[in-house]
């Protein structure tokens, strides 16, 4: 039987490195997904991408286009996932990550594990846009403690999953960490099973022509 997977798209991640390569939003995730889940015989169960969304005074185009996108994908299927760009201290930081794990009604077992292993993820400086820890909160969630999907996989470069994707492999589950050659932490080719997105894989999840001109 083929194992179920959820795809988690880390998407500010995603953004800033494919736009290296290619104008993001001509590369449609779904393609990226279905080419993935066919070469690892995976069941897609969902694909859920993870923004942070400006704000309307950083520039009215660059809003309306942003919600436009999100708009465009949730059409296609997929499941976003988004929350406000804000300032945050690091005092404050740690108070939201706080709250944000207390609002998810965790368990006795498993609220002391995602507490010990995610409050300190990622040293944000000036903009905390809390979509690591909702990320790794979620991995954990549907995989552990749901048991909704059998294989977890990420789409991002960043090292600071290492500690979710860790526990969830040593609770039986699988992983799969899936990003570009470039903005690709060594540390989660070394410690997971990975598989690298090439230009010529990416050449191949272009939007349809039709897609383009209907969103535009």
């Amino acid at each position: 039987m083929n194992k179920k997977a959820i795809i988690f798209v880390d998407a500010n991640n995603w953004y800033h490195i494919l736009k290296k390569w290619f104008r993001p939003s001509d590369i449609d995730i779904v393609k990226v997904v279905n080419l993935i889940c066919s070469k690892f015989d995976y069941n897609l169960k969902e694909i859920r991408w993870y923004t942070s969304v400006p704000s309307i005074k950083d520039g009215e185009i660059m809003y309306y286009k942003h919600l436009s996108f999100l708009s465009f994908l949730e059409k296609k299927g997929v499941k976003i996932i988004k929350r406000k760009l804000q300032t945050i201290s690091q005092k404050e930081l740690l108070e939201k990550k706080k709250e944000m794990i207390d609002s998810l009604e965790l368990c006795k077992v498993c609220k002391p594990i995602i507490e010990e292993n995610f409050l300190s993820l990622a040293d944000i400086k000036k903009k905390e846009k809390g979509i690591d820890v909702w990320i790794a909160v979620d991995m954990i969630k549907l995989s552990i403690i749901e048991e909704e999907c059998d294989v977890c996989v990420l789409i991002s470069g960043d090292a600071d999953f290492i500690p979710a994707l860790e526990l969830i492999r040593e609770k039986g589950k699988n992983v799969l960490s899936v990003f570009l050659p470039i903005g690709y932490a060594y540390e989660l080719r070394e410690k997971f099973h990975y598989f690298i997105l090439g230009k010529n894989f990416l050449r191949k999840c272009f939007l349809d022509w039709k897609e383009v001109k209907n969103r535009k």
